[in-house]
């Protein structure tokens, strides 16, 4: 398997048992500071497909900037693609961490999902 790109914050708790389980299971990886330098449009599009196009499941609905804007109420009347500019533009509105593979999609960290689609 080719190296994976992960987008994380170093200050995320979810991302450091992303990255322990990543180190402990010997999988390469490269990190991407999310907040700097978000996932494209592109990526963006392509994980909505992982998640049935629940553009929710993209967003870190928990975080500060998620509740100032206010976009659980707005986020039901935004397009798809209004709302992958926003997160393409806005790296702390996507939920972390963050990683395509040629098979698959994954936000946030759960230890059987990540076992399921990285661990050969």
């Amino acid at each position: 398997m080719s190296k994976l790109k992960i987008y994380e914050y170093s200050g995320c708790g979810t991302c450091k048992k992303a990255k322990k389980f990543l180190a402990e299971n010997d999988v390469d990886h490269s990190l991407v500071p999310i907040r700097e330098t978000p996932p494209s449009k592109t990526e963006l599009s392509k994980m909505l497909k992982h998640y049935d196009g629940n553009i929710r499941k993209l967003f870190n609905t928990s975080g500060r900037d998620y509740k100032e804007l206010k976009l659980s109420a707005k986020l039901p009347d935004m397009s798809n693609a209004e709302a992958i500019d926003l997160l393409a533009a806005t790296g702390n509105l996507v939920k972390r961490p963050f990683v395509l593979t040629k098979t698959g999609g994954l936000v946030g960290f759960k230890e059987d999902e990540w076992k399921q689609l990285l661990v050969l």
